[in-house]
């Protein structure tokens, strides 16, 4: 649970309520497996890959707009432990993705 702290509590909580709303649709899925539950997994799932991307995007222009205005030079580390913490949100919505897709393929085979 560290890495969503890590990630950004705004884009990393909010693509973990996304990760149980998708979980409570699958479970609604199961009992009665209707088309609207199977759509709004898959579009609640492609918001998370798209929303996670968009936190990537938005810290690292933060972090190129605090890398132009440093007088000193920026080690190597300080710019690889950015990207590893700026990763997290998009590889989270990525997990998302797939998890999504996955109840996506179950409902679809266990459709009648």
């Amino acid at each position: 649970m560290n890495f969503i702290l890590e990630g950004g509590l705004f884009f990393m909580g909010s693509l973990l309520i996304l990760l149980v709303v998708i979980a409570l649709l699958f479970v609604k899925g199961l009992k009665d497996n209707s088309e609207k539950t199977y759509k709004l997994i898959n579009a609640l799932a492609l918001f998370a890959l798209v929303f996670g991307v968009l936190g990537f995007v938005i810290g690292l222009l933060g972090a190129l707009k605090d890398i132009s205005v440093a007088t000193g030079d920026i080690s190597p580390q300080v710019l690889a432990g950015g990207f590893k913490v700026g990763l997290l949100s998009p590889t989270f919505g990525m997990v998302i993705f797939l998890i999504g897709k996955l109840f996506t393929i179950i409902l679809t085979w266990m459709k009648k």
